[in-house]
């Protein structure tokens, strides 16, 4: 049985050999094998060092020149036109109406007479205490010769110390009497007074609520309101984190601002007047308001705003376009030309506004990339072209005449 069981074992090996052979491909003088596979394992491996090793191709971009300049840190926001000072007229006694003389809108000073109330009742009153006091004065001038006649016959010894005394009473309750007559006579001038309405403050007129004859209550009815507009106030708000800036410009006589009407009626410069005493836990901001002439009234109350605030002023500030910022994984960088080639240089935006960006990380004078930035890589060729100009403007953007020589082929 053991004999019988070789000779189909040692086919087995020797087929298996026929394979091997068959795999490995041919071989070398030496004998060696130089199959299929190792060799195109070696040209993929080498396929990657060959793209590595060929030039970047040249990338066609606009530049722009960092410059050097103070940066202004404006805040923007939107705001809302409040009045400095809105009175809303009530008259102070029950009464009618005799004269109207204020119109819907009418434009009034301080002091100008608006509504005359019926005053008979407080006229007679004002008559009835000035007769009183007339009465008294000559009840206490009467009361002041029985006194001095009393001393005289004291001094003869004709009556006794109590009837001059007496006498002297008289002259003392004569003169309080008088005394409370002339406060009897202020207190109706002051109740007649209330029946002539002025206005406390200069401003325009509202609605005009009541006409000739009609009945006001006191402390009830509104007459009209009379609203300021010149000086006029804008009510805004002004994020957490400027709080600092805007309370040391307030301390400085307060940080200018500027206001624009949201449908393009016209901008206004102002100033900041009154920064809140809280911060809201809701929106983390502070309330502020700004005051502005408004001698031709644009500013309407209840208008919004765009506001603009400039709290303070990044001194010797590097300044690029933000256009030439590029935020990616590796961080905000941007794209320096140097020799005719791209090199990548990490910066941080401390301020950004509009177009422009004041940033660390690169000097005054180094062209960074803008247009094209997209296609760079570290390393790449840049050929400059010129940047379009802007309505308005025919020269070229800054420092790409200057590097177009070291970037051209």
């Amino acid at each position: 049985m053991k004999q019988l069981a070789r000779p189909p074992l040692l086919a087995l090996c020797a087929l298996t050999s026929l394979l091997l052979a068959a795999c490995s491909g041919k071989t070398d003088p030496a004998g060696n094998s130089t199959g299929t596979v190792g060799s195109a394992a070696a040209t993929t491996a080498s396929a990657p060092a060959a793209a590595a090793s060929a030039p970047l191709p040249p990338v066609t971009v606009t530049t722009a020149k960092a410059q050097k300049r103070d940066f202004p840190v404006n805040l923007q926001g939107n705001g809302i036109v409040t009045p400095l000072t809105s009175v809303d007229l009530r008259s102070q006694v029950t009464s009618t109406v005799a004269r109207v003389q204020v119109t819907d809108g009418q434009f009034v000073k301080a002091g100008q007479l608006l509504f005359a109330l019926d005053s008979r009742t407080d006229e007679a009153n004002l008559a009835k205490a000035r007769a009183q006091l007339v009465k008294d004065q000559a009840a206490l001038a009467d009361a002041k010769r029985q006194f001095e006649r009393a001393r005289q016959l004291f001094a003869q010894n004709f009556i006794s110390q109590g009837a001059v005394d007496t006498a002297q009473t008289l002259v003392e309750s004569a003169t309080a009497s008088t005394v409370a007559d002339q406060a009897a006579i202020e207190a109706s001038k002051v109740s007649l007074s209330f029946d002539r309405i002025a206005a406390p403050i200069a401003g325009r007129v509202g609605v005009v609520n009541v006409s000739v004859g009609s009945l006001v209550q006191a402390n009830t009815t509104s007459l009209l309101t009379i609203t300021q507009l010149d000086p006029i106030a804008v009510a805004f708000s002004i994020p957490q984190r400027n709080l600092p800036d805007a309370l040391a410009a307030l301390k400085g006589g307060g940080a200018a601002v500027s206001a624009k009407l949201a449908d393009g009626g016209g901008s206004f410069k102002g100033r900041l007047q009154f920064v809140d005493s809280s911060v809201s836990a809701n929106t983390g901001t502070v309330q502020a308001r700004a005051v502005f002439p408004n001698k031709e009234g644009k500013l309407w109350p209840g208008a919004y705003v765009d506001i603009s605030q400039t709290v303070t002023t990044l001194a010797d500030a590097t300044s690029i376009p933000q256009a030439a910022v590029v935020q990616g994984a590796r961080g905000t960088i941007v794209y320096v030309l140097e020799d005719g080639k791209a090199r990548l240089q990490p910066i941080k935006v401390v301020y950004a506004e509009g177009t422009e960006a004041a940033v660390t990380g690169i000097n005054p004078g180094d062209v960074v990339v803008m247009d094209g930035k997209q296609n760079v890589r570290p390393g790449s060729p840049l050929v400059e072209r010129a940047r379009e100009p802007k309505a308005g403007a025919s020269a070229p953007s800054a420092g790409a005449s200057q590097a177009a020589g070291a970037s051209k082929p």
